[in-house]
């Protein structure tokens, strides 16, 4: 009997402490902030050297699901479907033609290979492909 118990102890303070640490996916987390990119994967050049000057950064509109902002050079916009962790970016719309580096290139391609999106727990904004963290933005 007193292993019984034991056991429906550990399994309660096991399913406890796994919700507890669980990553959030609330996609309205995504609105009312602006989200600066502090981590590419891929490129062989440095973060620093792709971005030596301003980091890009999104900002999610709801109403018009659209996300727009700056790639570190140009300005840019784009429209997104949300659903519940998928996520896909269209097509970026009409944007300055200023030449700053290949970091716009890494950024605009790598954006339209985005499938998922997640938080962690220091509440960062993972762009992934499949489940591996392509990109990572904090809150600016």
């Amino acid at each position: 009997m007193k292993t019984k118990k034991n056991s429906l102890l550990i399994l309660v303070i096991t399913i406890l402490v796994s919700c507890a640490t669980k990553k959030e996916t609330n996609g309205s987390m995504l609105y009312n902030t602006t989200w600066e990119l502090e981590y590419l994967s891929g490129p062989r050049i440095a973060f620093d050297g792709l971005f030596p000057d301003k980091k890009p950064y999104i900002e999610f509109d709801k109403e018009k699901q659209e996300v727009r902002g700056n790639n570190s050079c140009n300005g840019y916009s784009a429209k997104y479907t949300l659903n519940d962790t998928t996520i896909s970016f269209g097509e970026p719309g009409p944007t300055t033609m200023m030449y700053c580096g290949e970091g716009e290139k890494q950024f605009l391609n790598m954006m339209q290979k985005i499938n998922q999106f997640q938080f962690d727990n220091e509440g960062k904004l993972n762009l992934m492909i499949n489940d591996v963290a392509m990109m990572r933005f904090k809150k600016k």
